[in-house]
C-alpha cells in the first residue's frame, strides 16, 4: 500500500506536487494520469526516496522507503529504464541489485525468463533498443518479489505483443493481492488495464475513482445519427444540454439525448432515419475534459 499525506514539493518558486492525498491499495491496477508536468514523476519518485518532500509524507507499506531494510522486496520501481551501466550486461546489472539484498542467481534467472530476456541477458545494456531497456527496468522492478510495484511509463518503446505482456503481468500482479501504481499517457491502455484512476493536474489532484466512475462522470452520452433529413434533424435537436457534430453529409454525433429520444423526434416530424447507434464513452475524452484547465504545455490546434 502507498500513502500520501498533504505531500508536497517545490523546487524554488515552483511547486510540482501541491498538497496530495491519496492511498494506493493492493488487490488492484491504480492507474496514475495526468499532462506533462502535472507532478506525476516527481510524486514517484518521492515515493521511493529520490526526491525530499517539502511537506507532508508518504509511505510504502506503512513506512517511508528509506526506513525498510530490504526496500527491493517492499517496493519493485522502474522509474527511468535508461538508469542502467551500460557498459554492463542485463545479467550482470541484475546479479550486482540482487547481490545488494542476498537474493540468489536462481531468482536472477526466473526475472530473466519471466520478461523475454533470454536471448540478451549476456550483452551489454547499451546495444539495447528501448523496448528491451524497458523490459530490463521491469525486471530489476520484479527481482525482489516486492509487494508494491511501481512502474512509470512501462510500455513506452514496447511492440503489441509486449504491451499485451505487460498488461497481463500487472494484471496478475494485482490478482496476488500486490499494490501497482502504474503511469502512462496511453489512454487506451490504461482504460484496458487499470481498475482505479488518479489523476493530477499542475500539481493537484483532480479526481481519484475507479475508472468506470471517471468515464461515466467526465463524458455525456454520445448517439451517430445517420439520416436524409440530417440539417432538418439537427436543427430540431439544437437545445440546452444538447451538442451536434455534423462530421460528414448525412451524419450527426449528438450528445445530451439519448437513441430513443431523438428517435421519438424524428418519427414525431415524420424524419427517416438509417442509423442510430450510442457510442461508448471512452477514458482519453473524459480524461481531456477532465485535464483540459490543467495543460501546462499545451499546442497550437492544426488547421
Amino acid at each position: 500500500m502507498i500513502t500520501a499525506a498533504g505531500l508536497t514539493k517545490r523546487f524554488g518558486a515552483k511547486t510540482a506536487v501541491d498538497d496530495l492525498h491519496f492511498t494506493v491499495h493492493p488487490g488492484r491496477v491504480t492507474g496514475f494520469l495526468g499532462p506533462n508536468g502535472a507532478g506525476k514523476s516527481t510524486t514517484m519518485r518521492m515515493i521511493v526516496g529520490l526526491d525530499r518532500p517539502t511537506g507532508g509524507s508518504v509511505t510504502v507499506n506503512g513506512r517511508p522507503f528509506a526506513e525498510h531494510r530490504a526496500p527491493l522486496h517492499e517496493v519493485g520501481a522502474l522509474l527511468d529504464a535508461k538508469a542502467v551501466h551500460t557498459g554492463r550486461t542485463a545479467e550482470n546489472h541484475l546479479l550486482a541489485m540482487a547481490a545488494t539484498h542476498g537474493i540468489g542467481r536462481r531468482r536472477v534467472r526466473e526475472v530473466i525468463e519471466l520478461t523475454g530476456l533470454e536471448s540478451v541477458a549476456r550483452k551489454r545494456v547499451g546495444g539495447f533498443s528501448l523496448g528491451m531497456g524497458q523490459r530490463l527496468g521491469i525486471a530489476a522492478a520484479l527481482l525482489g518479489d516486492p509487494a508494491t510495484l511501481l512502474l512509470d511509463e512501462p510500455v513506452n518503446g514496447l511492440d503489441p505483443e509486449g504491451v499485451l505482456w505487460v498488461r497481463r503481468l500487472v494484471r496478475h500482479l494485482a490478482g496476488e493481492g500486490r499494490t501497482v501504481f502504474l503511469s502512462s499517457h496511453l489512454m487506451s491502455e490504461m482504460a484496458m488495464t487499470a481498475d482505479h484512476l488518479i489523476v493530477v493536474g499542475k500539481g493537484r489532484i483532480i479526481t481519484d475513482a475507479p475508472v468506470a466512475d471517471v468515464i461515466a462522470n467526465g463524458t455525456s452520452p454520445r448517439v451517430q445519427v445517420r439520416s436524409p433529413h440530417a440539417s432538418r434533424l439537427a436543427d430540431l435537436l439544437a437545445g440546452p444540454g444538447v451538442t451536434v457534430v455534423r462530421s460528414e453529409a448525412g451524419l450527426l454525433e449528438v450528445t445530451g439525448i439519448e437513441a430513443a429520444g431523438i428517435g421519438d423526434l424524428a418519427a414525431a416530424h415524420a424524419l427517416a432515419i438509417h442509423e442510430l447507434t450510442p457510442k461508448s464513452a471512452s477514458l482519453e475524452e473524459a480524461y481531456m475534459a477532465l485535464t483540459a484547465d490543467a495543460v501546462e504545455y499545451r499546442t497550437e490546434a492544426l488547421r
